[in-house]
Parts: structure tokens; sequence; C-alpha cells
């Protein structure tokens, strides 16, 4: 099985929505992902901007400490972990 990451906020490849940028209401988009490789252990997200105006990509936020068990993440991520979140996975925004 090969992995697979989407989002029902957005097409693959398609500019990210106004909603989820810093221009907009500045949230994380909810994302799904299916076929993890057998053994997976924690997962990491980073959103990245290939196409930011500086010679290296820019990190706008990450989420970490994802168990594999879990199989999407909701919009709008807090900031800091909360008791419904499994793990205390959560949105580090001090990257932008």
């Amino acid at each position: 099985m090969c992995l697979t990451i989407s989002s029902p906020a957005f097409f693959n490849g398609a500019t990210m929505p106004e909603k989820y940028t810093g221009d907009g209401e500045n949230i994380s988009p909810p994302l799904r992902w299916r076929g993890l490789p057998e053994g997976t252990q924690e997962l990491a997200i980073v959103c990245e901007d290939p196409d930011a105006s500086c010679e290296e990509a820019s990190v706008h936020w990450l989420v970490y400490k994802i168990p594999p068990d879990l199989e999407e993440l909701p919009e709008h991520l807090p900031l800091e972990p909360s008791a419904e979140m499994q793990s205390g996975c959560f949105k580090d925004a001090t990257l932008d």
C-alpha cells in the first residue's frame, strides 16, 4: 500500500485556500492519510511553503507526536495540546 495524504479543503497541487494562510484565518487545514508503513511508531507533519520569496523553503508550522492509529487531523488545530488530542500532538506556530 502506498502512503497517501489528502485534504477535503483543497486539491493536490492547488494553491492553499486563503483561509489557511496569514492573509485569512491562518488556521491549519484538515488532513487525512492512509497507507502508513508497517511498524510506524509516530508521525510528524510539516507545512512548508516551497514558493516563499527566500532562498530556502519557509516552514509555517509542524505537528508532531501523532499516534499511528490516528488517520486524520481536524481543521484548526489548537496551538497547545488538549485533553481531546491523543498523545499531545499539537501545532507549533512559533516557526511562522
